[in-house]
């Protein structure tokens, strides 16, 4: 009870020093103190609803009344101050929203302490009293005030970056009134769409461009309708609005009309996502052309935010917006040399990042004086790290719609990332992952290695110690590199990279040793003659981990990937690690060589992936044709695991009955590209060029198997080989024949 009183006390007082204010001018030393005071009493009502919601609940109806009284009426004339406004509608905009104070939809369910709150609310919020609010709020707290004006005039770039977003609301004024209309209405919207449309109709046509407070009246309503647009969806058809309406409020050229064109602009944004014809956008476009040659910078800044969001929407489409790319994104580049702020130089250079990453190569023919400009900017940028973050999100943007192209950047692409991925630069905080991220599509548009592209490579064991969150980017630039020129890039840096693989593997998670292991078997793909040996340190673990049992399917079915690839495609190395394992495990070659078998044919069910189900297949009968006992003693486990790997890649032709391999590729295969997907990446050419030369992708399982039968069958003779095969269990044998029909 002292608690409460206390807090009921907070009222009183708080009503004391407002009154007390009046007597105290805004230059006597004791008016800080006291604004100070007053702030923490309201300090302690927010802290106390925020911390105790049900507590408050007998203080919701007198903490309304007191809020709503000092600053929707006449009683806070003279005495309220920019900080105890925002404190009061904070203290509103936490009860509207506060979700311990809204029932479910079946009141049933809700607690009594929640019903009690919301019974409360709903007396107080009536239809006078929330009219009155947003009637207030609109006309009176968004209008623009002289301080904002004279700051648009003197310092634009300042004014279109006021604080907004995330937590502004909580000290500004602003966005504490935008935030509080937004909550207030949402909560309320049936009631208070009416009033809203209301203040719209009698907006309608144009507005006298000498009358400035009619025009900052619009831009007020004009605000709020932009705020509302989720709620006033069904209420307002904006199509027909934007062509009878605000689109003729664009073309006034007047000076003293900007903050209308300003706010038309802006509420178009608003509303793209919401409800806006997909016809309408050449019209937009039209209009944002002009805007982008506005005199006022605000203005122009404004558009480029508008233009930012209609290309980002979801129903964007390129064809409408190719007839006015060039003249959009000339004016664009105009408007980032234009501005000098860091903060703006930031946003405009996202939108343009945005443009180019929706029209791909499309951008090619207009990027010439962004690419000669992003060096300048750079080297200006040194000491403003989050305008060099936006520059390396413009070089991903600019390489992906540049292609193999890009290779021209490279003079300042190169010593970019250099420097954006090395450790030991304090940059590194800031730029490391998207510095990363530019190495990463530099490499896979990349026609062909340079010394310089490599030599950047040297920055990669720093990063792999780090072990970061970033370790499967480097993997994939690893593999960049590997696709790019693997034997260059291998013997100039297998040997490191191998000790680093040889660390991580020690205490990594499952899933980053899957991750090494992946490098290892693309290695193995890309070069199965040279990638043996420089990897040759990790594969006695990974030989030990299949005799062993891994215990992760995951896992298991990365080293049987790895030790398929070895066995298949570069027998000699097999057979030396064969007898350097057996060394190991004091066992001879041939007992060694069983248990894997053994091991490989137990635990197949671990591999998902056809590739690598069929590499299995494969490399288990490259063993053939052989007179080795074990080889023999296994021949049922090998077929078992041929027969699994024919069931997964044969598809039966309906027409002959006949089957064929499913995973063969040939030369004549060229995916063709939709309109909607991105055109292959230099990476890609060398994927599919590679799988051209992949056995799983090249030979017919089907035709390798029948050769290797037929082969085995030579050498032991018709009897040997039948003996051999009545080892194998009847069905699997009629299956096998089955799919070897035609041969």
């Amino acid at each position: 009870m002292e608690v409460m009183g206390f807090l009921h006390g907070i009222f009183e007082r708080l009503k004391q020093f407002l009154e007390c204010s009046r007597s105290i001018g805004t230059d006597n030393v004791c008016r800080d103190r006291l604004e100070k005071t007053i702030i923490l009493f309201t300090k302690v009502l927010l802290d106390f609803l925020d911390q105790h919601p049900f507590s408050f609940t007998p203080l919701i109806q007198r903490s309304l009344e007191f809020s709503v009284s000092y600053v929707f009426t006449e009683v806070g004339e003279g005495v309220t101050f920019e900080r105890f406004i925002v404190q009061c509608m904070n203290l509103i905009k936490m009860i509207v929203k506060n979700y311990a104070y809204k029932p479910s939809k079946n009141f049933e369910d809700s607690s009594p302490e929640t019903l009690e709150a919301h019974k409360i609310k709903m007396a107080f919020f009536t239809y006078p009293t929330l009219t009155e609010i947003c009637r207030r709020l609109v006309s009176h707290y968004f209008l623009l005030t002289e301080e904002e004006l004279t700051m648009w005039e003197e310092d634009p770039e300042g004014f279109t970056v006021e604080e907004t977003g995330g937590d502004s609301w909580k000290y500004s004024l602003r966005p504490c009134t935008e935030v509080l209309f937004i909550d207030i209405f949402h909560e309320y919207n049936q009631t208070l769409t009416p009033v809203l449309l209301e203040m719209m109709q009698t907006l309608q046509g144009p507005t006298d461009v000498e009358d400035m407070n009619a025009v900052l009246i619009k831009d007020a309503v004009y605000n709020a309708v932009g705020l509302a647009a989720y709620e006033l969806f069904d209420s307002v058809d904006f199509d027909q609005w934007f062509k009878n309406q605000l689109l003729p409020e664009l073309q006034v050229i007047h000076n003293r009309y900007k903050p209308l064109r300003r706010r038309v602009i802006w509420l178009i944004g608003q509303w793209i996502s919401v409800k806006f014809k997909s016809d309408l956008r050449p019209m937009l476009y039209e209009a944002i052309c002009n805007l982008l040659q506005d005199q006022d910078l605000v203005v122009r800044i404004e558009t480029a935010t508008t233009l930012k969001l209609t290309v980002d929407d979801f129903e964007f489409r390129t064809d409408q917006f190719l007839p006015y790319l060039e003249t959009m994104f000339t004016l664009l580049f105009q408007l980032l040399q234009q501005v000098t702020e860091c903060d703006t130089k930031m946003h405009v250079l996202h939108v343009l990042s945005c443009v180019i990453e929706r029209v791909n190569m499309q951008i090619r023919p207009y990027v010439g004086c962004l690419v000669q400009y992003l060096p300048l900017l750079w080297k200006q940028s040194e000491e403003h790290n989050m305008l060099r973050c936006a520059i390396l999100t413009t070089l991903i943007h600019l390489v992906q719609g540049l292609g193999a192209d890009s290779k021209n950047l490279y003079p300042f692409l190169l010593p970019v990332i250099q420097l954006s991925t090395d450790v030991s630069q304090p940059p590194h905080v800031y730029l490391l992952e998207d510095g990363l991220e530019l190495w990463l599509v530099t490499l896979e548009n990349s026609p062909c290695i340079t010394p310089e592209l490599l030599r950047i490579f040297q920055n990669m064991s720093p990063l792999l110690e780090l072990s970061s969150e970033n370790l499967r980017t480097c993997f994939k630039i690893i593999n960049g590199y590997i696709f790019l020129s693997s034997t260059e890039f291998l013997q100039t840096y297998a040997v490191g990279l191998c000790q680093s693989f040889c660390e991580l593997l020690k205490e990594i998670t499952t899933e980053g040793q899957v991750q090494v292991l992946k490098v290892v078997e693309n290695a193995l793909k890309v070069n199965p003659i040279l990638a043996p040996q420089m990897f040759q340190p990790i594969l006695p673990c990974v030989f030990r981990g299949i005799i062993e049992g891994e215990r992760y399917p995951v896992v298991m079915s990365t080293y049987l990937g790895v030790m398929g690839r070895v066995l298949l495609q570069n027998t000699s190395f097999f057979s030396s690690l064969l007898n350097e394992m057996a060394h190991k495990f004091n066992q001879e070659m041939d007992q060694l060589l069983g248990n894997m078998i053994e091991m490989w044919v137990d635990r197949m069910d671990n591999i998902t992936q056809p590739e690598r189900r069929k590499l299995s297949a494969l490399a288990l009968f490259s063993l053939l044709p052989s007179d080795n006992s074990v080889i023999q003693d296994k021949f049922c486990g090998i077929i078992n695991i041929s027969v699994e790997g024919l069931h997964d890649v044969m598809t039966e032709d309906p027409e002959t009955g006949t089957y064929k391999d499913c995973m063969l590729m040939s030369h004549l295969e060229e995916p063709k590209v939709t309109e909607d997907e991105e055109p292959p990446t230099e990476q890609d050419k060398r994927k599919k060029m590679l799988a051209l030369k992949d056995p799983v992708h090249t030979v017919s399982l089907q035709q390798f198997i029948y050769e290797k039968l037929k082969a085995q069958q030579e050498l032991l003779g018709e009897q040997g080989f039948q003996s051999l095969m009545e080892t194998v269990d009847t069905e699997i044998v009629t299956q096998l024949q089955e799919f070897l029909q035609g041969f």
